[in-house]
């Protein structure tokens, strides 16, 4: 019987092309932590957290020992620290913040805003924003300031230079019943607030009707008929427009800003 051909014993002995099958990586051993590390660890761990809350709570090192005070330009700094009654020599982790913002609101209406805050290590920090008289109610021969938000918040002695003053005067109309004199006065702001500056400056006081009926008294026994504190940006522009076409006009009404009046008595 023939053996096999040249071509087939060289088919035999060429090698397969392409790269040789690779092996089966090795696996490798991990090796977990045994119980001795396990237990030192956690103990570590509990000592940290016991050493921190120490710090924190048990040493005298991160005590609360000044109050800081920044902000203010009404009140005083030592106001707003008595206000705040922060207990001194207490762990400075400890002190309740919330509790010394809401303190500072109740006993200083003025304070609008106060950012309360730790400055380690034994500082309590007290950023305060006041509030600013927008326009003043007179009762019984003494001031009340009110903010820009209609809030009454502080009582003075003597008329604040260049406060407009709000004077009540609530007709009989729907329109006062239903919105009350809190919001009459928050409306009245609303005015003052969206006044041109130059109006802003020489308005004497504001006579408050109802929601619709607002009146600006100016220096020079001008008037300006306002309305309410809707669309206060067309009134404002027209307003200022009038001013100068009639600057020897005294009565001025914005109440319909696309349709103004001019008169002069």
């Amino acid at each position: 019987m023939a053996g096999p051909s040249t071509a087939e014993r060289g088919a035999r002995r060429t090698p397969p092309s392409g790269p040789p099958p690779r092996r089966p990586a090795a696996r490798r051993r991990i090796r977990l932590p045994g119980r001795r590390t396990l237990l030192l660890t956690a103990v570590a761990v509990t000592l940290l957290g016991a050493g921190a809350g120490w710090l924190l709570y048990g040493s005298s090192w991160l005590r609360t020992e000044r109050v800081r005070v920044a902000g203010t330009t009404v009140l005083t700094a030592e106001e707003v620290r008595d206000a705040a009654d922060v207990s001194m020599n207490t762990p400075l982790a400890a002190v309740d913040t919330g509790a010394i913002e809401h303190r500072l609101r109740e006993r200083l209406p003025r304070i609008a805003k106060v950012d309360v805050s730790r400055s380690w290590p034994h500082t309590i920090s007290l950023v305060v924003t006041e509030r600013e008289p927008e326009a003043i109610v007179e009762e019984d021969g003494k001031f009340h300031e009110v903010d820009a938000g209609g809030v009454l918040f502080s009582t003075v002695s003597k008329r604040p230079k260049g406060v407009p003053l709000l004077e009540m005067e609530p007709d009989r109309s729907p329109s006062s019943r239903h919105f009350g004199a809190a919001r009459l006065r928050r409306e009245a702001v609303r005015v003052v607030t969206q006044l041109p500056e130059k109006v802003h400056r020489d308005t004497r006081s504001l006579r408050v009707r109802s929601y619709d009926s607002i009146t600006l008294e100016l220096t020079g026994g001008r008037t300006v008929a306002w309305g309410s504190g809707e669309r206060g940006e067309a009134k404002a522009k027209t307003l200022t427009a009038l001013m100068k076409a009639r600057p020897d006009a005294d009565h001025f009404d914005v109440q319909a800003p696309s349709a103004p009046a001019v008169s002069r008595s």
